[in-house]
């Protein structure tokens, strides 16, 4: 391996995409290459089902194709909109569109063509996302007298995801440089506008603009004009009125110039700090191409003796030992003229004398020509394990091959641990002093990031504070702590694993560290997850089937689902149970898979033979659930069968009064009715809010629970946010 005198940029972090297209091909075909890249894509093949996506997710770009089962052109833009701060990239087969600026305000950045060849599509997808996930970061301050133009330029950029303040005057643009630091400034020197070239003057002199690229907006666009800007510091010019697109490209090509030159300044920080590391923690040593030495480092004095200047100017042979076999040298400079690294134990002499091994690593180091310039050399300090292999070698007379033996064998265990569980020990506070390959490679994190750090740097906000606090008291107590952590990666993806802490003793059994090995068990937690989503997805959709007879969209089952679930935390359930019934309520109705459409579906009132059909559909939903051992299923079958109950006994099928109704059945019949009476039905058009709330304050202690009323009308917002959030979507743009 060659150290190139250069360095790469980092990529941005990896964005989350929606794709929207109802070709089940072509869409399979651009999320197999953006998974490729490493995005995360959700897909959906119609409007509805978007919308559902949109709903509980959210994505750093959509990708859109608008013509939909359910939805065309501007119509489904509308519908997307509700969704606030999404980014919409349009691709169509009508290669000559024309509406971008139409869609811009829906946050539209761009169109593609679908008969573009797919590479062109992906990497123009790609350098989107990696512009706005770059873009999130910097500021653009903009100084306008004029609000309507400011905000103007303001609509323009922040679809980009640019953070963008306005300043009308001089004064107000010093007081937000005073406390932002502002990567582009936008000047306009309108003839209406009372900011002047002064201003332009005062930052450049200030120390917290004088670097900051500006932008000059002008109606007086002339050469001397041009000239005078350019003496004073101006970097680009705009002729009023000026064309959007350009503005956009020149921002972009001065934020990526500035962010490429402040990389640069980091990566020469980084370069100077990871020198300094190595020279303080190994041996170092410079040669020229002829092996002569032009630098060492304090530590290579130390060990072999020398002082500076009697090593500089000095081939490496002043420290070689007469016992090194000179073909060792010979292949290592074989190998580095190659331009490829050597790496090898060597035995030097001190100037004493005496003997002292190293582990060396020698580098090629190449320029942009692909020449070498010199070799550097890094060397770890192993004299403690050869003192240990010759007295071995004296003092219980084995032989080198046992002892080559025995150190392999050790080497395996250790690869063998190191293969199959992830480890790290640390210190007594807890701070980590050692992490194995595969905690890297599990966790994202670098060793650079790790060591020093207690594990806070991978806890996840979801782990309790009492599982530390057991963990600790274990350890102090001398005891093995065994559990499951819910962590956290460096990409901030979740990750699940099974812990084994333990205590490390001296001989007088007195803590020296702690070791833990962990075993990821995140496939296994997710596969639970996943069996218990598409479990509540077939609740949903027996829900769905029940209630479609009785002509009720789906979105009725998710909307008592989330009014049943809050009211059970605001009655004081704790989370598990009140998932529990919110997971459980889309199965109410279940029943009515028995009752004929003829009745399900008339339109106007029942008559009496009708009406006790209907009322017959609780029992049958209690029926069909009522045999499962799953808690689910039985809380569902509660649900079915008494729902319909009354707090005053006038209810069905049981009569059941007070409290002898199951809590489940009393918090899903006020979400129940609360729905229906908020949304039109087959047989009757929805109520007004102010006509529902006041019935169920006549039918506290009635129809309802007094003390869960109380609750829902206490907190009547929440309810309809539930209720604004799960709108039956296809119908938002009509």
């Amino acid at each position: 391996m060659t150290i190139a005198l250069n360095s790469t940029l980092g990529e941005p972090k990896i964005g989350s995409i929606l794709l929207i297209d109802p070709s089940k091909m072509f869409s399979k075909m651009l999320q197999r290459s953006l998974e490729a890249l490493g995005y995360p894509v959700r897909h959906a093949d119609t409007l509805h089902a978007a919308i559902e996506l949109l709903t509980f997710s959210s994505f750093d770009l959509i990708i859109l194709d608008l013509t939909l089962p359910d939805g065309e052109g501007e119509m489904i833009l509308q519908n997307l909109h509700i969704f606030e701060n999404h980014k919409i990239f349009i691709y169509t087969s009508d290669a000559k569109t024309n509406h971008y600026e139409e869609w811009s305000r829906y946050g539209v950045l761009g169109s593609l063509c679908k008969t573009s060849p797919l590479p062109v599509m992906i990497k123009e997808i790609h350098k989107t996302m990696k512009a706005l996930l770059y873009n999130t970061i910097y500021s653009i301050l903009v100084v306008d007298a004029s609000p309507i133009s400011a905000q103007y330029i303001q609509t323009i950029l922040r679809p980009h995801h640019y953070d963008v303040e306005i300043a009308q005057d001089s004064t107000q643009a010093q007081k937000l440089l005073d406390v932002t630091a502002f990567d582009l400034i936008i000047l306009d020197f309108s003839a209406s506008s009372a900011i002047k070239e002064s201003l332009l003057v005062q930052f450049r002199n200030m120390k917290q603009s004088m670097h900051i690229p500006i932008f000059i907006l002008t109606e007086h666009y002339d050469a001397n004009t041009i000239r005078n800007l350019i003496k004073q510091g101006a970097n680009e010019f705009f002729h009023k009125p000026f064309i959007e697109e350009e503005l956009l490209l020149k921002v972009d090509f001065w934020i990526e110039f500035e962010r490429k030159t402040k990389e640069n300044s980091y990566q020469k920080i980084l370069l100077q700090e990871y020198k300094n590391a190595v020279d303080r923690s190994t041996i170092v040593s410079k040669t020229n191409k002829e092996g002569i030495i032009t630098y060492v480092n304090d530590k290579f004095c130390h060990i072999s003796g020398y002082r500076y200047e009697e090593l500089i100017g000095q081939p490496h042979s002043i420290v070689r030992h007469p016992s090194m076999p000179k073909e060792i040298f010979k292949q290592m400079w074989e190998t580095i003229l190659k331009g490829e690294k050597w790496e090898g134990v060597v035995k030097n002499r001190r100037k004493d004398g005496s003997a002292y091994w190293v582990n060396a690593v020698i580098n090629p180091i190449i320029d942009h020509k692909g020449n070498i310039v010199e070799f550097i050399s890094i060397r770890t300090d192993i004299s403690s394990v050869h003192e240990i292999h010759d007295s071995l070698q004296t003092q219980l007379k084995i032989s080198e091959k046992n002892f080559e033996d025995a150190y392999h064998m050790f080497k395996q265990y250790e690869h063998a641990i190191n293969e199959s569980t992830i480890l790290t020990r640390t210190n007594l506070e807890g701070n980590i002093t050692f992490a194995n390959e595969n905690f890297y490679k599990t966790t994202g994190f670098c060793e650079e990031e790790v060591i020093g750090k207690n594990h806070n740097i991978i806890r996840h906000k979801d782990t309790p504070n009492e599982v530390f606090t057991d963990l600790w008291r274990t350890l102090k107590k001398g005891k093995v702590w065994r559990g499951v952590f819910k962590n956290q990666r460096k990409d901030g993806n979740a990750a699940w694993f099974y812990s084994t802490i333990l205590p490390i003793f001296n001989k007088y059994r007195i803590p020296l560290e702690y070791m833990a090995i962990r075993r990821d068990i995140t496939e296994i937690i997710n596969l639970h997850e996943e069996l218990e989503a598409t479990q509540q997805e077939v609740i949903y959709r027996m829900g769905e089937i029940a209630e479609s007879r009785s002509k009720e969209t789906g979105n009725h089952v998710r909307r008592v689902a989330a009014y049943s679930r809050l009211l059970a935390l605001k009655y004081g359930l704790d989370k598990k149970e009140s998932d529990l019934i919110g997971s459980a309520s889309p199965m109410h109705d279940i029943g009515k898979v028995g009752i004929p459409d003829s009745i399900l579906q008339k339109p106007g009132s029942l008559n009496e033979e009708e009406w006790e059909i209907m009322r017959t559909h609780a029992m049958l939903g209690f029926t069909i659930l009522q045999n499962s051992t799953r808690p689910l299923l039985q809380a569902a079958a509660i649900i079915a069968k008494e729902h319909h109950e009354k707090y005053d006994g006038t209810g069905y099928p049981l009569n059941l009064k007070g409290r002898d109704i199951h809590l489940y059945a009393r918090i899903v019949a006020v979400a129940d009715v609360f729905d229906a009476l908020s949304h039109d039905r087959c047989y009757k058009k929805a109520w007004e809010d102010a006509a529902v709330f006041e019935f169920f304050e006549h039918e506290r202690g009635k129809h309802f629970d007094p003390q869960i009323v109380d609750l829902f009308l206490n907190a009547k917002e929440d309810f309809l946010a539930i209720r604004d959030s799960l709108k039956d979507a296809i119908n938002y743009a009509i």
